[in-house]
């Protein structure tokens, strides 16, 4: 694998940082919705960043 730029290390932090942030927050409203299906598609929205966030730790060696 290349070597990554410190550039390129940097918006990838940035990216971390704000998967990171919406998957809390989308788990916090998941957790605290009356409406049951309104919980389950913040739970989704949750996971899928929640992905997004362990393939970025991923590119990083993380």
């Amino acid at each position: 694998m290349q070597q990554l730029t410190s550039k390129e290390l940097e918006l990838i932090s940035d990216a971390l940082t704000a998967e990171g942030l919406i998957c809390k927050k989308a788990r916090a409203y998941s957790k605290s919705l009356i409406d049951m299906e309104l919980a389950e598609c913040m739970t989704k929205i949750a996971d899928e960043h929640e992905q997004r966030y362990n393939a970025l730790l991923n590119i990083i060696g993380g």
